[in-house]
């Protein structure tokens, strides 16, 4: 498996998910590929994308392509799919027959104890990012992590351009960020410029007053009413608020690179319906379902499918200059950096 794009956040569960096992089969065996002509019956998605998403733009796009299937969804974040799944491995009973979240580094583990059903999509060739190598996880939806900033309430030599800029006095008490204890995405984040610019870096965010934020809703408000004047947030929840509002905060793509993280898609082996799970992967990566991905503000993996409405950058052009992430270290030392970052910026 391509370690590079291995995903990211918290293993929480991962001691739980090894202490129990799975049912059989080859991992090496690749399923045949899915067809949605016919399918029916019933199928279970766990995910975290968000509530509103799912209804406006999930459920609509699945019903019509998949009218003979009935799909129900269990939404939350990541952390909150995660221990729900846990809660259903021990007790050897998974109820998810399709996963998307967005911690790639969950899949690992999930992978390890032959849980996941190695299916290669007939639309792999188009899609422009690597995927595990047997099929476990293929990438279904790209999220970028990014500076946000109000154009309306700062001044325009004080939009910041950097990852370092964050530590400037004029930020000071005035810069946010989720919480990587609560947010997969904010935990890769924080292993990332860990990594990049070292935990000296979080000293001085600290000394800077970060203030450390539930979830991004939160963030968004106090970016509007200028309480914040830069935050680290998800480029989707900033472009949605751009069209949808007409709100005016801004991306900045720090010039050290984004944070890129390609969210997977994975079957359970114990489905009770593989070949409309199958079908539903293919669908996701096709142009209609990745059309769906970008119509939720979120980038396509695919190379033939435009970028969000807003993005000013091209995904192919963020990618040449992304923070390279770890994701073998995300995975295994997840305890370690969260209580890292917990003793330095959260006490």
């Amino acid at each position: 498996m391509n370690k590079k794009l291995m995903g990211a956040a918290a293993l929480m569960t991962v001691a739980t998910v090894l202490a129990v096992g799975c049912g059989g089969g080859d991992k090496k065996a690749t399923a045949p590929a899915g067809d949605k002509k016919g399918v029916s019956g019933e199928l279970m998605v766990y995910t975290s994308i968000y509530p509103d998403i799912i209804d406006k733009l999930c459920k609509p796009n699945v019903a019509k392509a998949f009218p003979e299937l009935k799909v129900t969804w269990f939404q939350g974040g990541t952390e909150k799919v995660k221990t729900k799944i846990a809660g259903e491995i021990k007790a050897n009973k998974i109820g998810a027959d399709v996963l998307m979240v967005a911690d790639p580094s969950y899949y690992l583990a999930l992978k390890k104890q032959n849980l996941l059903m190695n299916y290669k999509s007939k639309e792999l060739e188009k899609v422009v990012l690597e995927s595990d190598k047997d099929g476990a996880w293929l990438p279904v939806r790209v999220n970028n992590m990014i500076i946000a900033y109000n154009k309306d309430k700062i001044a325009k030599e004080d939009i910041p351009t950097s990852w370092e800029d964050l530590t400037l006095p004029k930020y000071k008490g005035k810069i946010a960020m989720p919480n990587p204890m609560l947010s997969g995405t904010a935990y890769v984040a924080v292993g990332a410029l860990s990594d990049k610019l070292g935990w000296d870096y979080f000293k001085k965010l600290k000394a800077n007053g970060l203030r450390i934020e539930e979830g991004n809703s939160a963030i968004q408000n106090k970016l509007l009413t200028g309480e914040y004047m830069a935050a680290v947030i998800l480029e989707e929840n900033i472009l949605k608020l751009q069209e949808t509002k007409k709100e005016p905060l801004a991306v900045c793509y720090p010039k050290e690179g984004c944070i890129i993280i390609n969210s997977p898609i994975g079957i359970f082996k114990n489905t009770k319906n593989p070949e409309a799970a199958k079908a539903m992967v293919d669908w996701w990566l096709s142009p209609e379902g990745q059309k769906a991905v970008t119509a939720g503000w979120m980038h396509s993996v695919r190379g033939d499918v435009a970028s969000p409405n807003g993005a000013t950058v091209k995904l192919a052009d963020l990618n040449k200059n992304a923070i390279k992430i770890d994701w073998d270290k995300l995975a295994n030392d997840e305890a370690k950096i969260k209580e890292q970052f917990r003793t330095i910026v959260m006490e």
